[in-house]
C-alpha cells in the first residue's frame, strides 16, 4: 500500500461531481421523491383528460351512425348528447375503459416499466391516519356543503342531465363514483401530479396546482352550479392536505371512496326517500359525484 506525505494528500485530486445532480437524486425513491418529473406528471394528466373525452365519444359513434344523423348538423348532435338516454348511457359506460387506460399509463410511469413497486412509490400506508378520521372530516365537509347549497342552489348542468336520463345511468355513475374514480383520480392527482410538483415547486405550490387542476377538469360537468364547483375545490384541497400530512396515497383513496360511496348510496335510495328529504322526486346532482 502506497503512503502519501501530508502535502501530497492536500493536493490529491478529488473526483468531479456533476453540477446537475440534485439532493433528491441522492435519496431513495419514495412518495415524496418519485422517479418521474413534473413534465411527465403533467403529460400523464393531459392523457387522462384525453382518455375521458375520446374513449366515450368513440364508443358512442357507432350508435350515432346507426341513427343516420348528419354530422354537419351540430345542433342535432348536441341535442342527442344531452337528451338521448342511449347516448348518455354509452358515454357513461365509456368512462370505465378510459379509467383502465389511465391506470395502465400511471402504472407504467410510477413503476418505470416494472422497476419500482407501484404501491410503495405512491405510499400504501396509513401513517397515523385512522379510518374514523374520514367521518370526522366528512362531517365538517357536509356541513359546509349544506350551507353552500342553501344559499346557492344547484343549477341545471351536465351531471344533472346524466342522472335524470335513466336509472341505469344512476347505477353506473354510483359504481364509478365509488369504486373506480377514487382510485384513478387519487393516483393521478395526489399520486403522480402532487408527488412531482411538491418536489420541484414546494408543498404550497404543489397543493395549489393540484387543487386547481382537479377542479378544472370537473367544471364542465357542473357549470354553472357555483356552489358545487366551490365544494369540488374544497374536496380537492382537503384530499391534498391529507396527502401532505400522511405522505401516503392510501388515506386519500379511502377518504375519497367513503365520500363518494355515501353519496352514491343516497343517490340510489333517493327515489324511495321522503319528499321532505330529497325535495324532488327526480335524482339530482346535489349529491356530488366525481367520476370523470
Amino acid at each position: 500500500m502506497q503512503n502519501y506525505e501530508p502535502n501530497q494528500i492536500e493536493n490529491f485530486p478529488l473526483p468531479s461531481i456533476k453540477k446537475d445532480i440534485l439532493p433528491f437524486d441522492l435519496l431513495p425513491v419514495s412518495p415524496n421523491n418519485p422517479p418521474w418529473n413534473s413534465l411527465i406528471a403533467f403529460l400523464v394528466w393531459l392523457a387522462s383528460v384525453a382518455f375521458i373525452i375520446i374513449v366515450p365519444s368513440f364508443l358512442v359513434l357507432p350508435y350515432i351512425l346507426s341513427q343516420s344523423v348528419d354530422f354537419a348538423d351540430q345542433t342535432k348532435l348536441l341535442e342527442m348528447s344531452q337528451t338521448d338516454p342511449t347516448v348518455i348511457l354509452i358515454g357513461v359506460l365509456g368512462v370505465i375503459p378510459a379509467h383502465l387506460l389511465t391506470l395502465a399509463l400511471a402504472w407504467l410511469v410510477v413503476t418505470k416499466f416494472r422497476k419500482f413497486s407501484f404501491r410503495e412509490i405512491l405510499g400504501w400506508n396509513w401513517d397515523g391516519f385512522k379510518f374514523w378520521h374520514c367521518f370526522v372530516i366528512l362531517s365538517g365537509f357536509y356541513i359546509l356543503a349544506g350551507i353552500a347549497a342553501y344559499y346557492f342552489p344547484e343549477q341545471e348542468n351536465d351531471m344533472l342531465r346524466i342522472l335524470k336520463s335513466s336509472r341505469s345511468a344512476v347505477f353506473i355513475v354510483a359504481f364509478l363514483a365509488t369504486f373506480t374514480a377514487p382510485i384513478v383520480e387519487e393516483v393521478i392527482y395526489r399520486g403522480v401530479l402532487y408527488s412531482a410538483f411538491q418536489r420541484k415547486l414546494g408543498v404550497p405550490i404543489g397543493v395549489l396546482l393540484v387543487t386547481i387542476l382537479f377542479a378544472l377538469v370537473h367544471v364542465p360537468q357542473y357549470y354553472p352550479s357555483y356552489s358545487t364547483i366551490f365544494l369540488i375545490c374544497l374536496l380537492s384541497l382537503v384530499l391534498t392536505l391529507v396527502r401532505v400530512y400522511t405522505k401516503n396515497l392510501l388515506p386519500c383513496i379511502a377518504l375519497h371512496m367513503v365520500f363518494n360511496g355515501l353519496q352514491s348510496l343516497l343517490l340510489i335510495l333517493e327515489p324511495y326517500l321522503p319528499m321532505s328529504i330529497t325535495k324532488t322526486p327526480e335524482p339530482t346532482a346535489s349529491i356530488l359525484h366525481f367520476f370523470k
